[in-house]
């Protein structure tokens, strides 16, 4: 059975990966017939109160708060290399781009967390299939960017577009119900939430992500 590791941000949309669309990328797996191995950095972030969505200036840790997505089968990124992996998948929400990476502070100049870097990098050199969903293209943008020149999406915002540009990115703007394969390097993306309007529309983008990046599976 092949191996998918999922790279979670935390848990809720603001502050970590967001829910729905993490629920549905460990679904199309199984369903796809793989096994999703979930994953998270073990660092801080800062927690948001979803019914407010205002910071409380509390902090909570990203890995403990991804195992309740995981439903507590989960590893730290750093315990995990390539050769345990035959792809990865990175679903959005804002800690895609606050805590796997800075982009939401620092745009194109941005860095991302370790851990996490060197397990993309690792996955590319490989030839091993990555997956980005939503606004979790930054992340692949920030680390891959100068090197490969990959081919990404976030939808249509033309404000992210042009910051993934600036990383030496290629955009391709992308419907929510669709997702780009970038064959050469072995990289899918789709909107999912950056255009979604409707849990069903984001599903639709999501499985036909997911069903890409397993058939670029050697």
């Amino acid at each position: 059975m092949k191996k998918i590791g999922v790279i979670l941000s935390g848990c809720g949309v603001r502050d970590g990966s967001e829910i729905h669309e993490a629920v549905l990328t460990l679904l199309a797996i199984d369903r796809h017939g793989a096994k999703a191995v979930c994953l998270a950095p073990d660092m801080e972030l800062n927690e948001v109160n979803h019914l407010l969505m205002e910071e409380t200036g509390a902090k909570r840790n990203v890995l403990v708060e991804a195992a309740r997505i995981a439903r507590g089968d989960i590893s730290d990124v750093k315990d995990v290399s390539a050769s345990d992996l035959d792809a990865i998948v990175l679903p959005g929400g804002f800690g895609a781009a606050k805590n796997l990476c800075n982009f939401a502070s620092q745009g194109a100049q941005g860095s991302v967390q370790p851990d996490v870097l060197r397990l993309v990098r690792e996955m590319a050199a490989a030839k091993k299939p990555i997956c980005a969903i939503c606004i979790a293209p930054t992340v692949l943008a920030l680390a891959l960017g100068k090197d490969l020149s990959p081919q990404l999406t976030i939808g249509t915002d033309q404000g992210t577009a042009q910051a993934i540009a600036a990383t030496g990115s290629r955009h391709v703007e992308c419907a929510v119900n669709d997702c780009v394969i970038d064959r050469d390097h072995r990289i899918v993306s789709t909107p999912a939430y950056m255009l979604a309007g409707r849990i069903s529309e984001a599903a639709d983008g999501i499985e036909k992500a997911i069903k890409a990046t397993l058939d670029l599976i050697r």
